[in-house]
This record gives C-alpha cells, sequence and structure tokens, in this order.
C-alpha cells in the first residue's frame, strides 16, 4: 500500500530539468553568428604582426608584408605579399657572362675610336696634302719658305678656276666639308672625346649640307641680286633682311626635315621637332647672321659668298647640329618614359 502510494506521488516530470531549456534557434540567427565568429576571427588576424623575417639559404632573408586594400564597406583588407631582402644569389656563370658583355663593349669602343681616328687623319692628311703641294710641279730648286709663301696664292687661284668650271660642284663639296666639320665640332662641344664621334650623324649633316645648301645657296645668291638690283644704300639691309626671314625659315625648316627622315623618323615627329625649333633658331640666327651679312652683301663678290658664308657656318653649323640632335635625344627620352617597358603588380594570394 505504502509502495503504491510512492509511486503515484512521483510523477514523469519530477526528473525534468528545474531551468526552462532554451528554445532552437532558427537557422538565420545560426548563420549570422557564424558571420560575426569570422569578422571577429578577421579582426585578430588584422592584429597580429604583418612581418615575419625567415631565414633562406643564401644568408638573406624572406619577409611576408601585408598589403591593405579597401572593400566596398571602406573596411581594411590584408592581402599577403611576399618580397626578398638580403643579397641575391649569382652563379658563376652569370659572372662570366657579365665580364663577356663588358668586354665586347669595351672591343666595340675601341674599334669605333679606331675608325673615327683613321678617318679624321685620312681626311686631314689629304687635306693639308692638297693644299702644299698645289705648286708640286713648280719645287724644283725651291725652299720650304717659298713653298710656304706661295701655297695660299696658288690655292686660292685654284679655287677660282673651280667656280669658273663646274660653280655648283665647287660649292657643293665645300658645303659638305663645312657641315661635317661643323657636326663634328658640335658632338665636341657637347662633351664626347675627340675619336668617339657618331659617324652616321656627321654623314647626315655632311649628306645635307653636300646635296642641298650648296646647290641651293648658288641658287640663292643669284635671285637676291636679280631681285635687288639697285645700288643704293638701302639695298644691303634689305637684303640682310630678306634673308633673315625668309630664306633662313626656308632652309632652316629643310635642314630639320631631311635630317629627320635620314634618322628614319616619322613624318608627325618631324613636325613636331620642326615646331618646337622652328622660333628658337630663326631668333638665335639673328644673334650672328645680321653681322656676318653685312660684309656678305657689302663688300663680298657674288662667286665668292658661299665660301665666306660656310666660314661662318663652321659655328652656325655647330649650334644647328646641337639644337636638332637635343631635340631629337630628348623626344626619345620623353617616349621610353611614357611607354614603360614593365611594369610590376602585387600578389593577390586570393585569386591562387
Amino acid at each position: 500500500m505504502a509502495a503504491s502510494s510512492l509511486h503515484t506521488s512521483i510523477s514523469p516530470r519530477s526528473f525534468l530539468p528545474l531551468s526552462k531549456p532554451s528554445p532552437k534557434p532558427q537557422r538565420s540567427q545560426v548563420f549570422l553568428r557564424n558571420k560575426q565568429r569570422s569578422c571577429v576571427s578577421c579582426a585578430l588576424i588584422n592584429d597580429e604582426t604583418d612581418v615575419i623575417p625567415v631565414k633562406s639559404h643564401d644568408d638573406g632573408s624572406v619577409v611576408v608584408m601585408s598589403n591593405e586594400t579597401e572593400r566596398d564597406v571602406n573596411e581594411p583588407v590584408v592581402v599577403g605579399q611576399l618580397s626578398f631582402e638580403g643579397f641575391p644569389s649569382s652563379s658563376p656563370a652569370a659572372d662570366m657572362g657579365d665580364d663577356k658583355s663588358r668586354e665586347s663593349e669595351e672591343m666595340d669602343k675601341m674599334i669605333d675610336r679606331s675608325i673615327n681616328a683613321t678617318i679624321v687623319l685620312a681626311a686631314g692628311t689629304y687635306a693639308i696634302t692638297k693644299l702644299l703641294t698645289i705648286d708640286h710641279d713648280y719645287w724644283h730648286g725651291w725652299t720650304l719658305f717659298e713653298i710656304l709663301r706661295y701655297a695660299p696664292q696658288h690655292n686660292w687661284l685654284a679655287y677660282e678656276e673651280a667656280l669658273k668650271r663646274n660653280p655648283v660642284l665647287a660649292k657643293m663639296v665645300i658645303s659638305g666639308v663645312v657641315y661635317s666639320v661643323g657636326d663634328w665640332i658640335a658632338q665636341c662641344y657637347e662633351g664626347k672625346p675627340l675619336f668617339e664621334i657618331d659617324r652616321a650623324r656627321t654623314l647626315r649633316s655632311g649628306l645635307v649640307g653636300f646635296t642641298l645648301h650648296g646647290s641651293l645657296s648658288h641658287f640663292y645668291y643669284q635671285f637676291c641680286e636679280e631681285l635687288f638690283p639697285f645700288q643704293d644704300w638701302w639695298v644691303v639691309p634689305a637684303k640682310v633682311a630678306f634673308d633673315q626671314t625668309v630664306w633662313s625659315a626656308i632652309w632652316n625648316s629643310i635642314y630639320f626635315t631631311v635630317l629627320g627622315f635620314l634618322r628614319l623618323e616619322s613624318p608627325l615627329s618631324i613636325f613636331k621637332e620642326l615646331k618646337a625649333t622652328f622660333l628658337p633658331m630663326l631668333t638665335a640666327g639673328w644673334k650672328l647672321w645680321p653681322f656676318a651679312h653685312l660684309i656678305t652683301y657689302g663688300l663680298v663678290p657674288v662667286e665668292q659668298r658661299l665660301l665666306w658664308v660656310d666660314c661662318v657656318e663652321l659655328i652656325w653649323v655647330t649650334i644647328l647640329s646641337t639644337y636638332s640632335n637635343e631635340k631629337s635625344e630628348a623626344r626619345i627620352s620623353e617616349s621610353v618614359i611614357e611607354n614603360p617597358s614593365s611594369s610590376t603588380t602585387p600578389i593577390d594570394p586570393s585569386k591562387e
């Protein structure tokens, strides 16, 4: 009886926990909670050290760096990036390759110097020999003093005879020599050693002087005499003004254009160079040529004018060639800067 009453007084509910169980969370709440935990993990990772030195085999170190980028919500995200610090390991084969390249460069420079020295010495020897042996057929019994005394006079007579036979060819040869020597002087003035000149550049300048300047100047001075056939006092200043405006503009444009084509440049780059140098070159000529042309048009005969002008042009061609090549080299360097050959990109491990 007692057992039955005890059985009835203890119900199964008494074995349940005293605290009320919490209701089962929904799936969306679980997802949000996991997301918060991941955010906390990211924040903890951000607070860790971002540079970890690691020893390498070549006494350098590998450094793991962190790079911050911005997300849509303007929060920093850590993106890993590797960089190697220390002395790079070099192999004996690479060192031998560098030594061979340096030796080949030195050999090329030595060959260029030898060629340039041979050309300069040969041309100088030929010119001096021709000038001094103008009276070789009449040297019988002459002393050295007599040879040096009559050489200038007889060379001048030979030049006048060449002008009578073929005036255009004689003036072309003179202009070609002057423009070649002027460009050589310009390169030495720019700081190049005496025998390290750019042969192609000197050849281009001499070619322009030979083919264009000599022949065009011959016909220009004849045209200028027909344009101003007067003997009044104002004729010389008028010729100087016409020379330093119309003719200088035409010749400078021809010079820069032909040199650009000989350098295998595009018409657009030639036009840009001409546009940039046209006015500076024209105004630079006004500092030299008006004073020289007072003698050209006032004292020198028509057939001898080009020789006088070419003597002054040893200075002018130096300025002209320097301007042209400085603008060309500056344009090439600007194009190299605007179009870099290679670019570096960071490593994003999330894309791997």
